[in-house]
């Protein structure tokens, strides 16, 4: 496939701008959190605002470490490894779940862009799939001559 490393690096770019996106909300809701003195069963509000820049930044760096194996994946244009893989169908999985859930609180256009990325990242994994491996060739088949022809056997 001739656009697997464009596709990579887009979706690499694209999760580069996720990261950036959550990293960004949750700054605007640890400080909405923080000057409404908003509780959760109790929590004090510096713990509520201390959770939401703890999980922007966790679900970042989870981000860019997927961008930068995606990067890596469309530099060297060979298939991620086995952990590299898993990660990116566990991002994978998360967009699509996300996605699920962004349709009722978000509506469809964030559904869209979940999806979008989610369509990227499938591609990318598909794209640098398995190899096929090739039939196996013979010493015969090598050598230019097929198989030996059967002496006749006589009655």
């Amino acid at each position: 496939m001739a656009a697997r490393r464009p596709v990579a690096a887009v979706a690499a770019v694209v999760l580069i701008l996720e990261a950036g996106g959550v990293v960004l909300l949750n700054w605007i809701l640890s400080i909405v959190v923080d000057r409404q003195q908003m509780s959760l069963a109790g929590l004090r509000p510096g713990a509520m605002t201390s959770g939401a820049l703890a999980a922007g930044a966790l679900a970042a760096l989870c981000l860019l470490g997927c961008a930068a194996l995606l990067l890596r994946t469309a530099l060297r244009d060979r298939p991620p490894g086995t952990l590299a893989r898993i990660a990116l169908i566990v991002c994978a999985v998360a967009h699509a779940v996300l996605g699920a859930l962004a349709v009722g609180m978000l509506g469809w256009p964030a559904f869209a862009g979940l999806m979008a990325v989610l369509a990227l990242l499938v591609a990318t994994l598909v794209a640098y799939g398995e190899p096929r491996p090739a039939a196996p060739v013979s010493e015969a088949d090598a050598d230019g001559g097929g198989p030996a022809p059967a002496a006749p056997t006589s009655a």
